[in-house]
């Protein structure tokens, strides 16, 4: 007889067993979907964070960008103005236009809009555009002469600068070497 109850007690404690597998099978599911929607929800919070981040920083590029031509004329108005044997009229409307300019660009500086592509300055093609590569008193690779002047509003190139690029001293320095 305690053969019997040996027996009966063995698939009963299996019995048993298997009964709460589906439920830890369950808990485990469950506390998965847990995780993965707690992560999402953190996932959109940081999305929502850095893209509140990026429209308080861009918020001015459209119109940033359309005062680009703005500052452009002014520039060229002051490099093609004759600076010699002006009368006094003239001399003050040049004036005028220089604080016009500089007071464009400090209102640009303040907005975090800054003017790249500067003789002498590092080529980089994430904001310069090279248009030519010419023999220059400069090093190889950093801008020899600069067309046109961009403009970077925090880390987004709104316009690239035309830039002429340096390929070092001239055919001076150039040396072919060709062994047959």
């Amino acid at each position: 007889m305690s053969e019997t109850n040996a027996q009966t007690e063995t698939p009963e404690t299996s019995d048993t067993a298997p009964e709460t597998s589906p439920f830890e099978a369950e808990l485990a599911k469950t506390r998965d979907e847990l995780l993965r929607a707690l992560a999402e929800v953190e996932n959109t919070r940081r999305r929502a964070e850095r893209q509140a981040a990026d429209a308080r920083a861009y918020a001015i590029d459209r119109f940033a960008t359309d005062l680009l031509s703005v500052a452009d004329t002014l520039s060229r108005a002051l490099s093609a103005a004759p600076r010699d044997d002006v009368d006094e009229g003239f001399r003050n409307l040049l004036t005028g236009v220089e604080l016009t300019e500089r007071a464009m660009l400090d209102s640009f500086a303040r907005h975090g809009l800054k003017r790249v592509g500067t003789k002498g300055e590092a080529f980089d093609p994430k904001i310069h555009q090279a248009i030519a590569h010419i023999p220059s008193e400069h090093p190889a690779n950093t801008i020899a002469e600069v067309m046109q002047p961009g403009y970077v509003l925090a880390d987004r190139t709104l316009r690239a600068a035309i830039v002429a690029v340096s390929s070092g001293r001239g055919a001076e320095n150039v040396t072919v070497d060709i062994k047959v």
